[in-house]
């Protein structure tokens, strides 16, 4: 049994203490192990580039690495990783497309009536539901993968995106009714043509 090896079933924050206070930078490689995959595919869903997708998985791994005393442990280590993957990728969308949520928000208005009872997203597919997060902003797609598929804070959301709690709550809500919004409008352009 490698010296590594009697680590594996060892929870995270207790690696990240280890490599921290013990200086067993070698632990790193659980880790990393543990989450490629899932940072791979994160990075993945919001970049669409596979060769982007790759160096992100790198330099945040790094940027993990550098920060690794800076975990608390408020969170779970696994939030804390993912909200440094969405930090990334949305700087890096930010820098390559310019993309500002605020004037895009303004230019993509929605109508004033939404029926947010509605919102629950349970019944539809989901292939159908990941073909509709492509057609809003990366941050409300961000917003909403973090808060439901990932489940992460609110407090943990707004610290990742460097906007405020009351922001990261008005852009989830609006974010959740855009969605809405352009699922309806689907399903009744379906109904018109059958």
């Amino acid at each position: 049994m490698s010296n590594i090896s009697k680590y594996e079933n060892v929870s995270d924050e207790e690696i990240v203490r280890l490599i921290v206070e013990e200086k067993n930078t070698r632990l790193f490689d659980i880790l990393y192990q543990r989450y490629i995959k899932k940072v791979h595919d994160k990075t993945y869903n919001l970049l669409e580039n596979s060769a982007l997708s790759q160096d992100a998985v790198q330099v945040i791994f790094i940027r993990v690495y550098d920060r690794l005393e800076s975990f608390r442990g408020s969170a779970s280590f696994s939030s804390w990783l993912y909200s440094i993957t969405y930090n990334y990728c949305i700087d890096f969308l930010r820098r390559q497309k310019k993309l500002h949520y605020p004037e895009w928000n303004h230019q993509n208005e929605l109508p004033e009536i939404i029926d947010e009872s509605e919102s629950d997203f349970s019944g539809i597919d989901e292939d159908v539901l990941m073909s509709l997060l492509d057609e809003i902003h990366p941050e409300e797609k961000v917003l909403l993968v973090m808060k439901y598929l990932d489940d992460i804070s609110i407090r943990e959301i707004s610290h990742a995106l460097r906007i405020s709690e009351s922001a990261a709550k008005m852009r989830l809500k609006r974010a959740r009714t855009r969605l809405l919004f352009i699922y309806q409008e689907k399903m009744k352009k379906i109904e018109r043509n059958q």
